[in-house]
């Protein structure tokens, strides 16, 4: 999950070399935390959260099979 994040955000921002994904796990999910320059915050949040609501999404269904739920936050 995590290289599909970063492939992701990669992909949307200016400043590739700045994205880092970080992963945490609990109990009950895995969280993986997205940081990208602050110029890039926009490109990857999107008009109105659409592009983060897309990168959930994505997320989301490649976790399906997997028994956790799988978080992503935007640092």
């Amino acid at each position: 999950m995590k290289e599909l994040v970063e492939v992701i955000a990669k992909a949307l921002v200016d400043n590739p070399d700045e994205v880092a994904v970080t992963e945490r796990e609990d109990e009950k999910a895995v969280i993986l935390e997205l940081r990208v320059a602050q110029s890039d915050m926009g490109k990857v949040i999107g008009k109105q959260g659409r592009i983060a609501k897309a990168i959930r999404s994505v997320v989301k269904a490649a976790a399906s099979k997997g028994d956790k739920k799988v978080i992503v936050d935007i640092m």
